[in-house]
């Protein structure tokens, strides 16, 4: 297996294995706290599921305003500065949340948070596409969902032990991770954006910081309407499946925290051979077969009431990642000109902040009118019309075009 793996993996810089190996320092660490975050919050409020899923909306809000300006500044100052910030602040972040003790404390440190994760993402996203060519680009981007989920097998488990006994612990490894990233991206790396290209006069200004013209794309802007909606569902399995299991059913932090390590394993393992498959056929038909998979693995939710069940879940939406990712960053970075690379990338990112902001709120007002089980049923509905979107999307892409008839004489 090792050997097949390592004859699919082109020669990448030096540089490509530096985000490489820092992503699974500080990936570790995140993961030590956010699939327990609601549940944290939970019995320091001790307020209605809704209320406290509120704090995920403020979060995405400012998600979304960070990832606008996130795109234009990686394009216009560079790559490496926007990573930096975002690092260092999630790391101070991540110690003052450890101190809250108030909703307005939560909402002000989720706000931070909100707008300094962005950063990190569009310019790791840009930077990438900067050091690979297009032709590689799969690849290289499955490597690096490898070592991420790498982190996050660690992370969750150890996280759980730690927050059986302390919280507090958890955040302070959480913040060590992040700053060991920060600093090896400090000494080590470079600045990929190229300066030195020569520029032609626009005909017309830039409005909207250039996002005009990606909005106006229409190869992009109905493939990411419906992978907002999509993401729901994945962050309602993320965010919300841990307390549901948790109020509903007595699974504690260090009993659930295999479940999402078992779906850090699987990328970790079978995201190069999945990858294999999938780049034999049309990326938006894989996609929707991807988000397809989400949608049933919520519906496994509502169907279960102990660990195997919530597991054997996740491995459901596991698979449905593995399918849906990949194609998804090499779709948006093929057709995003080389110019504009940070602000496509900024706008795919506004799918999961979508996805983050809806979905945790939607699904504790389902929770608090119509009972927990709705919730799981709810997202499978929206997964289904995403998946059905995607494949509709996919069909269109692949009907041949009508030759232009010359005028008649």
């Amino acid at each position: 297996m090792l050997r097949q793996l390592s004859n699919r993996i082109p020669p990448y810089p030096r540089q490509y294995w530096l985000m490489f190996w820092g992503l699974l320092f500080s990936t570790a660490g995140a993961s030590m706290i956010w699939p327990f975050l609601m549940i944290y919050v939970s019995k320091r409020l001790d307020l209605p599921l809704a209320q406290v899923a509120t704090l995920m909306t403020i979060n995405a809000v400012s998600s979304v305003i960070s990832s606008f300006l996130a795109g234009s500044i990686a394009d216009r100052l560079g790559r490496k500065g926007v990573m930096l910030i975002s690092l260092f602040a999630d790391a101070f972040l991540f110690i003052l949340l450890a101190g809250a003790e108030t909703y307005l404390a939560f909402a002000l440190l989720m706000a931070l948070r909100g707008f300094a994760n962005p950063l990190y993402r569009v310019g790791a996203d840009a930077m990438l596409a900067d050091l690979i060519p297009q032709e590689q680009r799969t690849e290289a981007y499955s490597l690096i969902r490898m070592i991420n989920n790498a982190g996050i097998a660690i992370g969750p488990i150890a996280g759980g032990m730690l927050a059986a006994q302390s919280y507090n612990l958890a955040f302070y490894a959480a913040a060590t991770g992040m700053t060991l990233y920060a600093l090896l991206l400090t000494f080590f790396a470079r600045e990929t954006l190229a300066r030195s290209e020569p520029k032609a006069e626009k005909p017309h200004p830039e409005r909207l910081g250039g996002y005009d013209k990606v909005l106006r794309d229409m190869r992009f802007t109905p493939f990411i309407s419906l992978m907002m909606f999509g993401w729901v569902t994945a962050t309602l399995m993320w965010i919300l499946m841990p307390k549901y299991a948790y109020d509903n059913f007595g699974i504690t932090e260090n009993v659930y925290g295999p479940i999402p390590t078992t779906n850090a394993l699987m990328v970790v393992f079978l995201q190069m051979f999945v990858t294999g498959f999938t780049r034999r056929h049309r990326p938006l038909t894989m996609m929707s077969l991807g988000m397809f998979l989400y949608a049933l693995a919520n519906g496994l939710v509502a169907l279960s009431g102990d660990f195997w069940g919530f597991w054997f879940a996740m491995v459901m939406m596991t698979f449905g990642e593995l399918i849906i990712v990949p194609p998804a960053s090499t779709y948006v970075a093929n057709i995003a000109p080389a110019d504009m690379r940070g602000r496509y990338m900024s706008i795919f990112g506004l799918t999961w902040a979508f996805g983050q902001g809806v979905g945790p709120v939607l699904g504790g007002l389902l929770n608090d009118n119509f009972g927990p089980r709705s919730i799981w049923v709810g997202g499978m509905m929206i997964g289904l019309v995403s998946a059905f979107g995607l494949f509709l999307l996919a069909r269109r892409a692949a009907a041949p075009r009508p030759i232009p008839q010359p005028d008649a004489p």
